[in-house]
């Protein structure tokens, strides 16, 4: 155990760079990789920055994933002990309440259900492109392209009007904010909630080949469980992908050698795609878990009941385990295992549909716009630095 007390940082930090962290991890990372740190709403904890560590308070069954105290901007969560997850919100769930959710979804998501879905992913990015030409630009790439796809596909997968749009994005952007309070947050989840009850309901008396209409026909799930899977299904289904197709675009537009090297190489794509999720890593702030017990963690004892913030953001620019420089986006890189989708028994669900939506996009988009470039300065596209998922709030682009 340390002898000398460790300052204490404030979270979050500001970023200097869009596309990179912020530089105070790099500090973290060679100087306290598991520092004490104080929230936004006045809650203490911790936060660990280096890859091994990450990776060690994700996989640790001492470290819970009910992170709900921890809500910046909410200064009464500080000290109250921790309720019970939201029914279904199996994200914030341990061991076999986490497993059985789990295991309903995990055959939704297999790789060769998601590369078999390819065709449709790929007409949905067609007729997308095709209504960007006709528009002749300018136009908010955000809007056009990145969102309408994963929007569309998670709609198919789980059989929600693609038309009620407008109406989910909304109730997901809101959820999503990290100046959201405990009020706003609820509203947002429950009108969230009750649309999702409604389609079910609808769903039960006329079934159709989808993953809700499945979850209905099993019985095996409450209607507010079944409420709160198909909210956390729909919300993370079309915010992470759209924000990382827009964010990658604009990193590959702001690194022409980079992007001059994927067009000589088509083949380069898949490598592409696993860089570019590493090196934005678009959840920007980290996983939260909570300490179950008292822990001993690099020479610290972390308290029950304390808050652990894991950079995945950080972890995923660690010298000691990228190889070649961290820092400098490198679509040929030697593979290496990132950190972007999470680690271990939470890692993300989804994982395989993202990577399969991102390759057709930005294939496509790069093929099609040969001459794609932003239709603004760099420092004037607005980022999504007051959001839970990082990405641009719009991407002007022109051709």
């Amino acid at each position: 155990m340390t002898s000398t007390q460790p300052t204490t940082r404030t979270q979050p930090m500001g970023r200097t760079c869009p596309f990179s962290p912020p530089e105070g991890y790099r500090t973290l990372r060679e100087e306290d990789p598991i520092a004490p740190v104080t929230f936004p709403d006045g809650a203490k904890g911790w936060v660990v920055s280096r890859y091994e560590d990450v990776r060690a308070v994700l996989t640790d069954p001492r470290f819970g994933a009910n992170r709900r105290r921890v809500r910046p901007g909410d200064p009464e969560s500080a000290d109250a002990p921790l309720p019970p997850p939201p029914p279904g919100m199996f994200i914030m769930m341990d061991g076999q309440e986490h497993t059985r959710f789990r295991r309903m979804l995990t055959g939704q998501f297999t790789v060769r259900r998601m590369q078999k879905l390819a065709p449709a992913v790929e007409q949905i990015v067609a007729e997308q492109l095709d209504a960007m030409a006709a528009a002749e630009g300018p136009v908010d790439l955000l809007q056009a392209f990145a969102l309408p796809i994963p929007s569309l596909v998670i709609c198919e997968l789980l059989g929600v009007p693609y038309a009620d749009r407008e109406e989910f994005q909304e109730n997901s952007a809101r959820l999503l904010r990290l100046d959201a309070s405990r009020a706003e947050v609820e509203q947002a989840q429950q009108a969230l909630n009750q649309y999702i009850h409604r389609l079910a309901a609808a769903k039960r008396e006329h079934p159709t080949d989808d993953i809700l209409s499945g979850l209905v026909q099993s019985e095996q799930l409450t209607d507010e469980e079944l409420a709160g899977v198909g909210a956390l299904l729909l919300l993370a289904g079309h915010e992470t992908t759209a924000n990382m197709i827009a964010l990658g675009t604009m990193c590959l537009l702001g690194n022409p050698g980079q992007l001059a090297a994927l067009r000589a190489d088509p083949a380069l794509m898949d490598n592409a795609v696993e860089e570019l999720l590493r090196y934005l890593t678009i959840i920007q702030y980290g996983l939260r878990r909570v300490a179950l017990e008292d822990v001993e963690m690099g020479g610290h004892r972390i308290e029950a009941g304390a808050t652990v913030l894991a950079s995945l953001s950080s972890g995923n620019r660690d010298a000691t385990k990228i190889p070649g420089d961290p820092d400098v986006l490198d679509l040929g890189r030697e593979y290496s295992p990132h950190l972007a989708f999470g680690h271990g028994v939470h890692q993300c669900i989804g994982q395989q549909l993202a990577r399969v939506e991102m390759k057709a996009a930005l294939t496509a988009l790069f093929d099609r716009f040969p001459d794609l470039r932003l239709a603004v300065p760099a420092d004037q596209v607005p980022m999504r630095e007051e959001m839970l998922i990082y990405g641009v709030h719009e991407l002007p682009v022109t051709w």
